[in-house]
């Protein structure tokens, strides 16, 4: 893991402060897995999702977080999704996930401290499916990265036109 140093990771858990949701890229593993650094501010979470049939581990690194499960939608209903768990993760704590255990968001609860979370997944994937929780609706989405390897991505945003 030639990429993964601690003053990389002090770089980037540092741009908590700055910017509240991030996905950093730390190291790609040869192909065979992706290890991520994701800050989180106070009180951001990510979407419900799933992990397009990979492995998922997660190490607390700091503040805590909590997870949230649920099933898999068998259709979109007015009923939306079941929560199953919910799971506090406090510092130093490691969690796991993969499809067949459902699907989770993770939240940083707090409004007073921003967390920071080490996560592993095996094989990497470049997409993932995001669930509404209100009607079970699936929508495909990209994954992106704020940062790769410690230095910001940039990203190209092209407008959307409308048909008139």
């Amino acid at each position: 893991m030639k990429h993964f140093n601690s003053f990389r990771l002090k770089t980037i858990a540092a741009l908590i402060e700055f910017f509240r949701y991030t996905r950093n890229l730390v190291d790609e593993g040869n192909g065979k897995f992706n290890l991520m650094i994701l800050c989180w501010g106070e009180g951001h979470g990510s979407a419900i999702h799933d992990h397009a049939d990979a492995h998922c581990f997660m190490k607390i690194l700091q503040g805590s977080l909590s997870e949230v499960r649920f099933e898999w939608p068998e259709n979109e209903s007015e009923d939306g999704l079941r929560e199953i768990s919910r799971t506090p993760l406090p510092l130093n704590e490691v969690c796991y996930i993969n499809d067949s255990l459902g699907l989770h968001r993770v939240e940083n609860s707090s409004h007073t401290e921003p967390a920071v979370s080490l996560h592993l997944y095996c094989p990497p994937f470049s997409s993932c499916s995001m669930f509404d929780q209100r009607t079970g609706h699936r929508s495909r989405c990209q994954v992106t990265f704020w940062s790769k390897f410690g230095e910001k991505t940039q990203y190209d945003i092209k407008p959307q036109h409308e048909n008139n």
